[in-house]
């Protein structure tokens, strides 16, 4: 993997929030590559929960400043960054007074999901796009984890399917069990085809549940990972619809290898035929 620059994009990643499937595979692929010699960059949302002093957290003047339209309203994105400690890596965190200030992830006390979680997924899309660019960072590979970050692959191919340095990035979406329950707002549709984008790309999100939303990553993906050994039956059926390179389940003991492989052989392949 020398040279291959890959980014990482996820909703949760140690040792920032608590372990699961997700948080774990975004620290451990990353980690993977870097020692295997390729570029990397890690984005997640800056949620309330995590401790800015524990963890280091710093604001990257640079990048900040910005303001991202949601739904009509301009909302200042801010970029901070840390160190994962004993490892050469950063994370870039997308931060948002709105959106993240609050001390906890998805779901409220009570456990219900918080009534803007579709705005701040899509939030998180463009802010890691327009960080990235002005990163000017071209990555080859693209890999995605969980659901707040899987509007990514549909702002990517369609918000933004023309900015020159992503022209040749292949995306990955790791698909997993760990979704919710019910519905985001229903609204959602309407907030993503303010940005202009075509009535079909988005025709999942008019009931958006945790599967519908996957299923337009799906739809705007070139490879899968399965990330859970049990996917809901829905999802398995459509990732076997959809005909794309997919690599089945690995556990954390024996993902290195193959996920080495799956990038060589069934992703980057295809840009050099």
């Amino acid at each position: 993997m020398k040279d291959k620059r890959i980014l990482y994009v996820s909703s949760e990643v140690i040792p920032y929030l608590p372990e699961t499937e997700i948080s774990s595979m975004s620290f451990e692929a990353p980690r993977m590559i870097n020692n295997q010699g390729g570029q990397i960059r890690i984005f997640m949302p800056r949620f309330g929960n995590i401790n800015e002093r524990r963890h280091q957290l710093h604001e990257v003047i640079r990048l900040s400043g910005m303001n991202l339209v949601i739904n009509d309203l301009d909302m200042p994105l801010i970029i901070k960054v840390a160190s994962v400690p004993k490892e050469r890596m950063q994370v870039y965190f997308i931060d948002n007074e709105d959106y993240f200030k609050r001390k906890a992830t998805f779901t409220d006390e009570d456990g219900n999901l918080f009534e803007d979680n579709d705005e701040r997924a899509i939030f998180f899309a463009k802010g890691v796009i327009e960080t990235v660019k002005k990163l000017n960072w071209s990555p080859d590979i693209i890999h995605v984890h969980g659901w707040l970050a899987s509007l990514l692959p549909l702002y990517l191919r369609n918000y933004y399917g023309h900015e020159p340095l992503f022209s040749n990035s292949k995306i990955i979406t790791s698909v997993y069990n760990k979704g919710f329950e019910g519905m985001l707002d229903e609204e959602m549709q309407k907030k993503v085809l303010f940005d202009g984008l075509e009535d079909d790309v988005v025709a999942h999100l008019e009931k958006p549940t945790y599967e519908n939303i996957m299923k337009t990553a799906i739809d705007n993906s070139d490879a899968l990972i399965k990330g859970s050994e049990e996917l809901p039956e829905d999802l398995e059926r459509y990732l076997e619809e959809k005909d794309l390179p997919t690599l089945e389940y690995k556990s954390k003991e024996e993902f290195a290898q193959a996920y080495q492989d799956f990038y060589f052989t069934k992703v980057l392949l295809e840009e050099k035929e």
